[in-house]
């Protein structure tokens, strides 16, 4: 090893030891690999370390400890009260699936070669989310890997990884995760995952990762058999039980995963999902804990937290806490200005697309409090003072997608002529845009809904994933529900993987030149300004303006979705970005972006 990469090594030792995992295999510099499990619920818990059997020490308040000489590789499991085998809760590796042995990892291993990677400053976010299985035929890190060179060159300066923690079966969206520091072996090894981390830095990409911290996934979760205190009655939630965050190993559990991911894979920020479902009655609620606890790690790297949280609760957007929210809010407006759909929660935006997207665009939510036509409760917080970075915006992603019933794209829903005008408008509005994978050339493939579930479990989700359904119009006929297509299917999780020759194609070919030459007016024209919440006003009810101010002068978009041109009074200041450079006419379905 020469001395450039024994100065790495060392660098890396130095930067894990900031933060020690209370939980788990911990490799200690002696050979020896102290093994620790929080089980409140057992009488006696005893080590399984390949072929040995130790007894583990209880501790206090119902730790159990042993260390013993091992090496990295060694497979271990935990016995409870002398009967049942469970796998490590903050295993860091799971080579034989959720219900096999955990593997011992040693984080200082990798040698990491990008010590002066710093990260990139949050207004310069263009996120691409990729599902790993999905993205590319091989459906690993590798996979990834392979197409860094393309993502550069699209424009996008983050790729977001959806989840990875160890679920149970061969193929999952990665929301049914049992296991939240193992990242699942059907895509890779450990090393292989920071390999591709390590090769984004270097072609100047971030690396988010989407984390699950409000359920486990319904098979393969053991805590229950010895430590049923991780979780409470006191609160439900849509996918199984609520955890207990009021309870201090629980509390740290979450917060050194969220640690865990930015420092031994150096990943550049975590993607929070569905915080809304997180119900905490401590004093100080987690997510505030949470951020601390990253901010007050490396302060020279930029490291970026991202909410999604459909209670619109602004309060946690804040320097020193997240740094944006994805903004439902948006998309709804965007979809249904694009298909006219009305159905399910579309029926809060079907009155008045457009002013509900001007607003987003000018002020963050559109429902800062309003009554909800959905819902029919009040929703949403005031956002109008937070800036335009505060809101993530997407037309799609895997949620909006992957849980209609047969998993359409816009690109099959919608006309390409309006899809071009509002992709327009979210890539270069101040606040950063979110793509979906293959969204950049016109993907008309499905990204549908897949799991790998067995027994009365599969078939519970199969007919559930079909009854969800029974409360839209177009599902009611029990014959039109039996043509969902089936979850647990390998052919349905085939039909997600991405088709790579279609952006090859004329059309891919002509809708990447439109993503790639907005890209590039949002890299030179909008990234380098630091804009102020927008103002709108509406023209009618189908168009409007937005206006976003800055240190050196103004952004202002013109839109309008109206069936009959429109006249303005006065033509807006500055030089056209793009569109149509006739600032005193709208016409129909048309957008223009202006720079005074």
């Amino acid at each position: 090893m020469g001395g450039g990469a024994v100065g790495t090594l060392v660098a890396a030792q130095k930067a894990l030891r900031k933060h020690r995992m209370p939980f788990g295999a911990e490799v200690l510099g002696d050979g020896g690999v102290r093994f620790r499990l929080w089980a409140p619920g057992a009488q006696r818990v005893s080590l399984l370390l390949e072929h040995r059997e130790l007894a583990m020490r209880p501790g206090e308040s119902g730790w159990y400890e042993v260390t013993e000489k091992a090496r990295p590789g060694a497979l271990y499991r935990y016995r409870i009260d002398g009967g049942q085998d469970v796998p490590d809760p903050a295993s860091r590796f799971q080579p034989r699936d959720a219900d096999g042995p955990s593997e011992v990892i040693d984080p200082h291993a990798f040698e990491w070669r990008d010590e002066a990677w710093r990260g990139r400053p949050w207004q310069e976010a263009v996120i691409y989310e990729l599902h790993v299985g999905t993205f590319s035929s091989q459906g690993t890190y590798r996979g990834v890997v392979s197409k860094l060179p393309y993502l550069r060159d699209l424009g996008v300066t983050a790729i977001e990884l959806m989840p990875l923690s160890d679920f149970a079966g061969r193929r999952n969206w990665g929301y049914d995760g049992v296991l939240p520091y193992a990242p699942d072996s059907s895509y890779g090894r450990p090393e292989e995952l920071k390999a591709l981390v390590q090769a984004a830095h270097q072609a100047g990409l971030m690396v988010f990762l989407d984390v699950v911290y409000n359920h486990f996934g319904p098979k393969g979760n053991l805590l229950g058999l010895y430590a049923p205190q991780f979780f409470t009655d006191r609160h439900h939630t849509p996918w199984g039980a609520a955890i207990d965050f009021a309870l201090d190993p629980v509390r740290r559990y979450f917060i050194h995963n969220a640690l865990y991911w930015l420092e031994e894979y150096r990943f550049d920020g975590l993607r929070f999902d569905a915080v809304h479902a997180i119900i905490d009655d401590s004093p100080r609620h987690i997510l505030d804990d949470i951020a601390a606890a990253v901010h007050a790690r490396d302060p020279d790297r930029h490291v970026h937290l991202v909410l999604e949280n459909d209670a619109n609760q602004a309060r946690f957007l804040a320097v020193g806490k997240y740094d944006a929210q994805w903004n439902d809010d948006s998309h709804h407006a965007y979809h249904v200005l694009a298909t006219g759909e009305s159905d399910g929660y579309y029926v809060s935006y079907a009155d008045a697309p457009a002013k509900h997207l001007a607003r987003c665009l000018a002020e963050g939510f559109a429902y800062q409090g309003e009554l909800s036509a959905f819902s029919r409760e009040p929703r949403g917080e005031p956002s109008r003072h937070l800036p335009p970075g505060a809101f993530v915006d997407f037309m799609q992603n895997h949620d909006q997608i992957g849980n209609r019933a047969h998993g359409e794209r816009l690109a099959s829903l919608a006309d390409e002529g309006r899809l071009k005008v509002l992709s327009a408008i979210l890539l270069l509005a101040p606040s950063p845009p979110l793509l979906f994978m293959g969204e950049e050339w016109g993907c008309h493939q499905p990204f549908l809904f897949f799991c790998d579930f067995d027994g009365e479990l599969g078939e519970a989700v199969r007919s559930g994933r079909r009854e969800e359904f029974t409360r839209f119009a177009a599902f009611a006929d029990p014959r039109a529900r039996a043509r969902i297509p089936d979850p647990l299917s390998e052919q349905t999780f085939k039909r997600s993987v991405l088709r790579w020759k279609d952006a090859r194609g004329s059309p891919g070919r002509a809708w990447l030149a439109h993503y790639k030459a907005l890209l590039e007016i949002r890299r030179t024209q909008i990234a380098p300004r630091r804009f102020a919440p927008g103002r709108y006003r509406m023209f009618g009810e189908r168009a409007f303006e937005v206006a976003w101010d800055n240190a050196d002068g103004q952004l202002r978009l013109l839109a309008s979705f109206a069936e009959s041109p429109l006249e303005l009074e006065a033509a807006p200041r500055g030089r056209p970005l793009w569109g149509n450079a006739n600032g005193r006419r709208l016409d129909p379905w048309t957008a223009s972006w202006w720079l005074a």
